[in-house]
């Protein structure tokens, strides 16, 4: 069931919003060569605790951390680890916080040190998918106007999207409905309405999409090992322009053609 929240619940989701982004910028100045997942993890728990709020990974049906990092081939869940990363990995970080009895869920790609061109672009075509979607998310539109808008912009490069994964519904709980797609037709799905909170989490692989799952049950890797970028945000429906509550004061990005 999809629920509209009231304007109380999407101030008290902003403010979840707000400290997850704190937490995530203060993570990108830790991605260096030689710093390990298993680091960054335990700053992020400290940071997410600190500012009194609880990470909802942690725990959750038994994932063992407050990030998901996951290097290279590695779509999602991948679990933070010793072994240190190294130049020109591609790293994704994805993380989700409780506040106050409210959710947040926000991830970021960016290369380790000096990365090569594909993997850059790579990481550039995913924001940019995130950001064609996010300007689909109106009231009047439906949820296959988001995933037809990116799924064209990654094939357009040349990219494969994730198709076993997708954005979902936020809220009191990690995932809601509805789930939102990266990929699928214009003008089909469920119709946008205001007070609607949901994240788009576009999942670009520079290869194909197929996917499997690793032996420890969690982490998604694309079956023909290429590199996988990922990058989300929670947002709400408005009357106007989409409001990113993990971004605060962003404002729709557009891009030529």
């Amino acid at each position: 069931m999809i629920t509209i929240k009231s304007a109380e619940e999407i101030g008290k989701m902003r403010r979840a919003g707000a400290l997850l982004h704190q937490v995530l910028e203060e993570l990108k100045t830790l991605v260096k060569p030689g710093v390990t997942t298993a680091y960054i993890d335990q700053v992020a728990e400290k940071l997410i605790r600190d500012g009194g709020a609880i990470p909802s990974s942690k725990g959750y049906e038994g994932f063992p951390a407050s990030i998901c990092a996951s290097v290279n081939d590695e779509v999602v869940h991948g679990f933070p680890t010793t072994k240190p990363l190294q130049e020109g990995d591609l790293l994704s970080i994805d993380c989700t916080l409780l506040l106050d009895g409210w959710q947040s869920d926000s991830a970021f790609s960016m290369a380790v040190g000096r990365a090569d061109p594909e993997t850059e672009k790579l990481i550039r075509v995913t924001e940019e998918c995130f950001w064609i979607g996010l300007d689909q998310a109106r009231a009047g539109n439906r949820i296959g106007d988001i995933g037809h808008a990116v799924q064209e912009h990654a094939e357009k490069n040349g990219y494969g999207v994730i198709r076993d994964l997708c954005g979902h519904g936020i809220g009191r709980e990690m995932h809601e409905d509805p789930s939102v797609p990266n990929f699928g037709t214009a003008g089909r799905g469920v119709r946008l309405r205001p007070g609607m909170v949901f994240t788009i989490e576009p999942m670009i692989a520079r290869g194909r999409w197929p996917i499997y799952v690793d032996d420890n049950g969690w982490t998604i890797i694309t079956r023909d090992h290429s590199r996988c970028s990922h990058y989300e945000h929670t947002l709400v429906v408005t009357t106007g322009d989409p409001e990113l509550l993990s971004y605060p004061g962003a404002t729709i990005r557009r891009f030529p053609g």
